[in-house]
């Protein structure tokens, strides 16, 4: 994307990154208490930035103004109903894009971004989940490679956990580049 920069959040970057957080899950979750603040929010560095396996990175304007966040953190095994075993697994987390990027390719960029940090810290498995009142969310993810694992009632919100094996991802890349290569061969 042009003149758009994505990079890691760093300390110095969060006194404007959580509050763009919290205020974008206030308008995607209107029925949640904004004063309840989740424990991943709570203990934020330690968890997106100071973790072997945390990242947090944001996308900004050439001007420095803030349109887009993603994170990843260790997955902390709270379904336990979901049948994930002991790979190296993260949760992604806190994809938020600016409406007036949306449909621009920033939250597919933002989250290609993500899946390279998450390969040089060799993460085996991306988990997330998602909810059908946010529209286009879980068609986003299963173009970007993930699967249907469960689809369920988490407390009273229809519940849609996905997962992505990354070494099957590269996989299929490969085979891509493959039959690209292939076609382009002249007969």
């Amino acid at each position: 994307m042009k003149n758009i920069s994505i990079y890691h959040v760093e300390p110095e970057d969060v006194a404007e990154v959580l509050p763009y957080v919290l205020d974008f899950r206030r308008k995607l979750f209107p029925m949640l208490d904004p004063n309840q603040i989740p424990k991943d929010l709570k203990a934020f560095e330690d968890l997106y930035l100071q973790s072997t396996a945390g990242a947090f990175l944001q996308a900004r304007t050439a001007d420095g103004v803030l349109i887009g966040v993603i994170g990843m953190l260790h997955y902390d095994y709270r379904f336990p109903h979901l049948d994930i075993d002991a790979k190296n697994t993260v949760e992604v987390a806190r994809l938020f894009v600016d409406p007036k990027y949306r449909r621009t390719g920033l939250g597919t960029e933002l989250f290609q971004s993500l899946l390279t940090v998450a390969k040089e810290k060799q993460i085996e498995r991306l988990y997330l989940h998602t909810h059908p009142f946010l529209d286009g969310a879980y068609e986003f993810w299963l173009r970007q490679g993930f699967q249907l694992m469960e689809y369920r009632d988490e407390s009273g919100f229809l519940t849609i956990h996905m997962e992505l094996m990354v070494d099957e991802l590269e996989m299929v890349a490969v085979v891509d580049e493959i039959v690209v290569r292939t076609a382009s061969i002249p007969l």
